[in-house]
């Protein structure tokens, strides 16, 4: 199987927690990922914008760029204990289902709450700058 990169948001609590959770997990079991922060990442390379990129999660195979609810698939292919999750989202009609409640509410929730958090980050270091 090839090695899956998961491109994520390192400055958002959640998504650091639930790499973190999963890198853990891929080490110990020598699992064939790597994780990569977003934010360092060649984005334009991979045919992406930074507010692209930060509004779901992606992940390259081989070539193949996967974003939302796939990418979590891939992703829990790859994983221990984890496999019977990717095969349950799989099945018709819970796909559907699964990439409506990611695309319509689970992301564009985080996508919001990161935005919030880097503006307040923002006025926190102008008010300290300007002090």
């Amino acid at each position: 199987m090839k090695t899956l990169t998961v491109l994520y948001n390192d400055r958002c609590p959640i998504c650091r927690a639930e790499i973190a959770h999963y890198r853990r997990l891929a080490e110990r079991h020598a699992a064939p990922l790597r994780f990569a922060d977003l934010h360092d990442a060649p984005l334009a390379d991979l045919g992406l914008d930074r507010d692209r990129a930060l509004r779901r999660l992606h992940a390259l195979e081989g070539e193949r760029l996967l974003d939302g609810v796939e990418a979590f698939l891939a992703l829990w292919r790859r994983l221990p204990g984890w496999h019977w999750l990717g095969r349950l989202v799989a099945l018709p009609g819970l796909r559907q289902v699964t990439v409506m409640v990611y695309d319509r509410a689970l992301a564009p929730w985080l996508y919001a709450r990161s935005r919030r958090r880097a503006r307040a980050a923002a006025r926190a270091n102008e008010c300290a700058t300007d002090g």
